[in-house]
């Protein structure tokens, strides 16, 4: 079992080994949302949205350093997209979630985006050999990347670095049917919206 286990590691390249350090911050991030909301220490919470930037360092540099060493995997293809899951996706909206955004009709918004990027990525994955036209490198992508969610949990950083985190959440609640909806929620269902798009489409670096 031991051989068979090393012999794993050895798959990874060391592009691989950045990708897991994008996923381990994102990981962090959200332990740092659930320990925010069992304490209530707002430096934890900053803590937890600081990671996010840092796993987008992580996101760009093991693509850098996998075109420098030439060496690119299905295997490297898919530990990106799910450590992008984690840290762009799901991090994201426990961040947003601990922040505030708890009412019933923010938990639909809340999954609505992560799904969203989820379907982003598995689209991705598939359509990538289609989109380079036979070559090496995808020219463009067909609705925002997933990362561009990094610019919500700087809006949350700020919000939270000036206490207007809770029942202080910028631009309020809105009581709708059953449940109810802090509008702050909405940059989540629009980015989620835009991910998935097929008629944008950005150049890729």
């Amino acid at each position: 079992m031991k051989q068979r286990h090393f012999s794993m590691l050895r798959d990874f390249h060391l592009a691989d080994w950045f990708t897991l350090a994008n996923a381990f911050c994102g990981t962090g991030a959200i332990f740092a949302a659930m320990r925010f909301l069992q304490e209530g220490v707002v430096a934890d919470l900053l803590i937890g949205m600081a990671l996010i930037p840092l796993a987008f360092v992580f996101d760009a540099l093991d693509g850098r350093i996998a075109r420098w060493r030439k060496v690119a995997s299905t295997l490297g293809r898919e530990l990106d997209s799910l450590a992008d899951v984690i840290s762009f996706g799901v991090a994201p909206a426990a961040l947003g979630y601990a922040c505030g955004l708890q009412g019933g009709w923010d938990w639909v918004v809340l999954s609505y985006f992560v799904v969203c990027g989820v379907s982003r990525l598995a689209r991705y994955n598939v359509t990538a050999e289609t989109l380079a036209d036979g070559g090496d490198k995808v020219k463009y992508f067909e609705g925002t990347p997933i990362p561009t969610s990094l610019a919500i949990v700087v809006v949350l950083g700020v919000a939270a670095w000036q206490g207007r985190i809770g029942e202080s959440l910028w631009l309020g609640m809105i009581p709708l049917g059953p449940w109810q909806l802090h509008p702050l929620a909405l940059v989540y269902a629009l980015s989620g919206s835009l991910m998935i798009s097929k008629t944008l489409r950005i150049p890729k670096p």
